[in-house]
């Protein structure tokens, strides 16, 4: 009987199986077969040349650039992603009107393409645009949005941020309707109201679901990419630049794809190292034996 049961267990996940096999491993480990290889010279002959994409990559000034460009990017996006949507989940989850309204209209970005919401800022921020427009009302000199080296990764991380705000909030608000009233009403007997009380119950009760929206929320900023491409390819002076456009650079326009799958591993390894993080961070008593 219990063959039998294990027998039908398996035949569930055989979809899924099947499904990560064409989709990840295959990919994966044809990935790391092309990282071996020299693509320059001749893209249909290639060169065996072991680990020397990878080497090049460590040696590479540009690439080192793209690493702390992308983490520069995980920075500011991730803190906000994870902090401001509890906050805002905190808020629509009382008892006010409109409720339903606040929801739609935080969560709308969400549903609408990231080329879209590109562009649309991409216009504001143009030399021309509504922000430099009212920066001149108020006679403040023009800001260079996207053409300032300084400032072009902040613009970038504004859409990402305005795009991830409401799908983030409503992971909260579900983790929200989880949490006992009587755990409330009783914080409240003990003295604590307002911000303390979060603190001391909603905070810990949903800590599970911060580390998801945590984890979730460095993975995406670690694989931006839509943005830079739509925005400011990279520039200017490659400030904006990162690991997945970089890859991308590299195998599709220079058509050298034993770089850019080296690049490709090297992400991957970046990507699992903050899973194992997280894990460390936020769930290490669930993995305790």
């Amino acid at each position: 009987m219990d063959s039998k049961k294990s027998l039908c267990a398996y035949l569930f996940l055989l979809p899924a199986g099947i499904v990560l096999t064409i989709f990840f491993f295959i990919p994966f480990f044809q990935t790391i077969h092309l990282s071996f290889f020299d693509y320059s010279h001749d893209v249909y002959v290639p060169e065996f040349v072991g680990f020397s994409n990878y080497i090049a990559l460590v040696k590479s000034p540009l690439f080192i650039k793209t690493i702390l460009n992308t983490f520069y990017f995980l920075i500011l996006c991730v803190p906000f992603l994870v902090i401001f949507p509890l906050f805002l989940a905190i808020l629509i989850n009382q008892n006010i009107k409109f409720k339903n309204t606040y929801k739609i209209l935080i969560y709308l970005p969400v549903v609408i393409s990231i080329v879209v919401v590109a562009i649309a800022f991409k216009w504001l921020y143009a030399p021309n645009g509504l922000l430099n427009f009212f920066l001149e009302k108020l006679n403040i000199s023009q800001i260079g949005w996207l053409s300032d080296p300084k400032v072009s990764m902040i613009s970038v991380a504004l859409v990402t941020i305005f795009k991830g705000v409401g799908y983030y909030m409503m992971i909260y608000l579900s983790a929200l309707m989880g949490v006992p009233k009587e755990l409330y009403e009783a914080a409240e007997v003990d003295g604590a109201v307002g911000f303390k009380k979060h603190m001391l119950v909603t905070i810990p009760h949903i800590m599970p679901m911060i580390a998801l929206v945590s984890t979730i929320s460095s993975i995406s900023a670690l694989k931006v990419f839509v943005e830079i491409y739509v925005m400011t390819r990279g520039g200017p002076l490659d400030s904006t630049k990162t690991i997945v456009y970089y890859i991308y650079e590299k195998a599709f326009e220079n058509l050298d794809m034993g770089i850019a799958s080296a690049g490709a591993v090297i992400l991957l390894f970046i990507v699992m190292g903050f899973s194992i993080l997280n894990i460390f961070v936020f769930e290490r008593d669930k993995y305790k034996v």
